[in-house]
C-alpha cells in the first residue's frame, strides 16, 4: 500500500514535470519526449513541475494538517495563488483561468461548497490533476463505502471547478485510484463491467459515463487528444495507461499527446503510480524530481491518514 501510495503522488509529479517542457504544443510538433528535459512555456529546469503538484501539495498539507476541511483547502491555494506558497519557483507562475476565477470568489465569500464555476465551458482538468491525496488518504472507503469516497471526491473539486463533467471525472478518477490502491488490477479497473461502477451511488455526468463505459478502450488519437477538458483529459490518461507496458510508458504516452501535456502526464502518472507503485518509477526520473524526498514524505504521510 505505501509503495502505491507514493507512487501515485510521485507519479503526478513525475507526470507533471515531463509534460511541462512541451505544455502548450501540438502533437507531433515537437521531439517525443523520452525524458526530463528543461525549458517549455515556464523556463523550468529539468524535473521542476507546474501548477499541478503545487496544488496536490497544497490539498495534501490540508488534509495533513486539519483533516478534510475544504474551505481550508480553498485557503492553501490562495496561499499558492498570491504568496507562491508550495510553488517549485516560490511563485505562482501557472494557474488556469477557472481556478483563478473561483479561487478570487472564494476569496470575496468564502464558502468553498460554491466558489468553483459551475458551467460546462468551465469543466477543466484543474481537479481531477490534483486529486491524489484525497484518493491516498480516503484509500479504506473503497470498496464498502463509496458513497463517502465520491462525496470526497465532489467536495474537493467544488473550491475551483462544480461544473458537472469536471465533478464526475474527479469521482470516476478517485475510484479508480481507491481500487488500484487497494489491489485491483489494471483489467479490472478499467473494464466497463467492473463491480465499482454497478455499487457507485452517484450518476455520472453523460460525457464521463462514455469514457466508462470504454471510450478510453475504442478511441485512438487523433480522437485520443491531451485537452484541458476535463472529460477528455481523463479518457486520455486512460488510454495511454491502458496501453501501456509500464509506467515509464503510460506517462511517456500522455505527455507526447502533447497541448496540456503537463496535465495529461499528471493524471496518468496518478494512476500509474497507483497501479505499479513507485518502485515502477525510473530511479532518474526520482532522482531529478524536484521535491521528490518531500513528496514521498507526504504521499507517506497520507497512506496513514485517514478521512
Amino acid at each position: 500500500m505505501t509503495d502505491r501510495a507514493v507512487g501515485c503522488l510521485l507519479g503526478l509529479a513525475v507526470g507533471d514535470a515531463l509534460g511541462a517542457a512541451v505544455e502548450f504544443q501540438p502533437p507531433g510538433t515537437f521531439p517525443p519526449v523520452t525524458g526530463m528535459r528543461d525549458g517549455g512555456p515556464h523556463g523550468l529546469a529539468a524535473g521542476e513541475w507546474t501548477d499541478d503538484t503545487a496544488m496536490a501539495l497544497a490539498l495534501a498539507d490540508s488534509i495533513l494538517t486539519v483533516g478534510w476541511d475544504p474551505a481550508d483547502q480553498a485557503r492553501r491555494y490562495l496561499a499558492w495563488w498570491e504568496d507562491g506558497r508550495y510553488s517549485v519557483t516560490g511563485t505562482c507562475f501557472d494557474i488556469g483561468s477557472t481556478t483563478a476565477e473561483s479561487l478570487a470568489r472564494f476569496r470575496a465569500h468564502p464558502d468553498p461548497a460554491v466558489s468553483g464555476l459551475a458551467g460546462r465551458d468551465r469543466a477543466g482538468n484543474g481537479s481531477i490533476m490534483r486529486l491524489a491525496p484525497v484518493a491516498i488518504a480516503a484509500q479504506k472507503r473503497y470498496p464498502d463505502d463509496l458513497a463517502g469516497l465520491a462525496h470526497l471526491c465532489v467536495e474537493s473539486s467544488a473550491p475551483t471547478h462544480r461544473a458537472p463533467q469536471a465533478v464526475s471525472a474527479c469521482v470516476v478518477l478517485g475510484v479508480v485510484l481507491a481500487g488500484l490502491l487497494s489491489g485491483e488490477t489494471r483489467s479490472a479497473v478499467l473494464d466497463p463491467g467492473w463491480v465499482a461502477w454497478d455499487r457507485l451511488p452517484f450518476d455520472l455526468d453523460p460525457e464521463v459515463a462514455e469514457v466508462v463505459a470504454g471510450s478510453h478502450r475504442d478511441r485512438r488519437p487523433p480522437e485520443i487528444v491531451g485537452s484541458g477538458y476535463a472529460v477528455r483529459s481523463l479518457e486520455a490518461a486512460l488510454w495511454a495507461f491502458g496501453n501501456a507496458a509500464d509506467f515509464a510508458d503510460a506517462v511517456l504516452t500522455a505527455v507526447n499527446l502533447g497541448d496540456d501535456a503537463d496535465t495529461t502526464g499528471a493524471v496518468c502518472g496518478q494512476i500509474a503510480g497507483a497501479c505499479w507503485g513507485a518502485s515502477a518509477i525510473p530511479s532518474e526520473w526520482r532522482a531529478q524530481l524536484a521535491w521528490a524526498d518531500r513528496i514521498e514524505g507526504v504521499a507517506s504521510g497520507l497512506a496513514a491518514a485517514d478521512i
